[in-house]
């Protein structure tokens, strides 16, 4: 894993960790937080996390 990846990875799961934060103090819904994991899979690309998440790694936008 190249620096560059690191860092995304890093962020992914940093940003992650504050909404599964906000979601367990009640500031979020579930749904919030599926929605910003998805925002931030789009954002930050990371490999491990996509993997660990379940999903694939290229994910097709919804309408």
């Amino acid at each position: 894993m190249g620096e560059e990846e690191f860092e995304a990875e890093l962020m992914y799961r940093v940003s992650l960790s504050v909404a599964g934060l906000m979601l367990r103090e009640s500031l979020i819904t579930q749904e919030n937080y599926h929605q910003i994991d998805s925002i931030l899979l789009e954002t930050y690309h990371p490999v491990l996390g996509t993997l660990l998440a379940g999903r694939p790694l290229r994910q097709e936008r919804r309408p």
